[in-house]
């Protein structure tokens, strides 16, 4: 009697268990699906500075197309802020000022759009959503970077290095990165800011000035596209060294500023543009970063070149802007199989936003940084 007594309580405190456990499984909830949608401002001349949201995951089905601001000329970049719903765009107007504006991605309506001296060219935005980095535009000859106050638009302070300041770019382990087109031999450096101090060291000489770039995860590597290269240098941020790795085969003539570069956002692979008038975007593997490897080349839709490029968050597909300003669409790339796969409205200022229960739970970026 003992044994079966002892043999029916182990299977009722079995079936209990078995019990908790189904009910336990049953009871947990399926985590909510991210709304994943990219944000681009238009840069064609019959909507220029209005934003365009496409779905992502609906074949990048337009959902709707908001109305920003007056007047704008040149749109010069993007950032946003998955802290404050922040949608900042730098522009210069029709008379050439230089203006950011602040839209909310909640609600569409414009918190402000202010004036800001001298010039303005792609910035930046801190991961608190507080501060702005703006520089003060690749024509210009100020000789600093302006630090903005992203609730208001006020400028706050000033950061001195060299003349010409274009691209700032703030990628996920910082510091902040500026380049310039300073003609002085200072636009032959990549800049860091230190976001606390403002201390401002740099990385080079390179091969000549510097246009876009882009920093790993990790800031140990940055990418650089460098004034008549037919190709990129990468830097090693760690210890300063500088590789060149060319384009062989490359078209005729010289390449002026191949302009647009990115990681994808594994870190396997650098997408970089061609010419202006290079309808190529070459593909470099880059699993041993300091020893690029040239492993495709994808040919644009347009026949012209391109003068921008960018990836979603999870690295599903590039996105080639066509040259500044032009009404080419942007080509839509798979980033994995390397499939021309669509073509949205003329952007080079765009990244994803996404939304889980009508809250942003992540942002990306205009730049292609790496993300692993």
């Amino acid at each position: 009697m003992r044994r079966n007594s002892i043999g029916f309580r182990l299977i009722c405190l079995c079936s209990l268990f078995g019990l908790l456990s189904t009910s336990t499984d049953a009871a947990v909830p399926t985590p909510p699906t991210a709304a994943r949608s990219l944000y681009a401002v238009n840069q064609a001349g019959a909507d220029r500075g209005s934003v365009s949201v496409y779905d992502i995951e609906a074949g990048h089905r337009l959902v709707k197309t908001i109305g920003t601001v007056p007047n704008v000329g040149d749109v010069r970049g993007v950032a946003v802020s998955a802290v404050t719903g922040g949608l900042y765009v730098a522009y210069h107007d029709v008379s050439g000022a230089g203006m950011v504006y602040c839209a909310s991605v909640y609600d569409d309506t414009i918190l402000w759009n202010r004036a800001v001296s001298p010039g303005v060219d792609r910035l930046a935005i801190n991961p608190a959503g507080e501060l702005l980095y703006v520089p003060t535009w690749e024509g210009g000859s100020a000789d600093y970077i302006n630090v903005v106050d992203a609730n208001t638009g006020d400028v706050v302070r000033q950061v001195h290095f060299s003349n010409r300041s274009h691209d700032t770019q703030y990628p996920l382990s910082g510091p902040i990165f500026q380049e310039t087109k300073a003609d002085d031999g200072s636009g032959r450096y990549l800049y860091l800011i230190d976001p606390g101090s403002y201390a401002v060291s740099r990385v080079g000489p390179y091969s000549g000035i510097l246009g876009p770039y882009a920093v790993d995860s990790t800031s140990s590597y940055a990418v650089n596209n460098v004034r008549d290269l037919w190709g990129m240098q990468v830097t090693n941020l760690k210890t300063g060294q500088i590789v060149t790795a060319g384009i062989p085969d490359h078209p005729p003539g010289d390449p002026g500023l191949l302009h647009g570069i990115g990681w994808t956002p594994d870190q396997t692979e650098v997408w970089q543009s061609g010419s202006w008038s290079d309808p190529h975007v070459y593909i470099w593997d880059m699993r041993n970063p300091m020893t690029p490897v040239l492993k495709d080349r994808l040919g644009l839709r347009s026949g012209r070149g391109s003068h921008w490029l960018t990836f979603d968050i999870k690295g599903d597909y590039g996105y080639i802007a066509p040259n500044k300003n032009s009404a080419d669409g942007t080509e839509i790339f798979d980033a994995r199989t390397h499939d021309s796969v669509g073509v949205i409205g003329s952007s080079e200022d765009l990244l994803e936003i996404d939304f889980v229960n009508g809250k942003i739970s992540q942002v990306g970026d205009q730049y292609g940084i790496g993300r692993r």
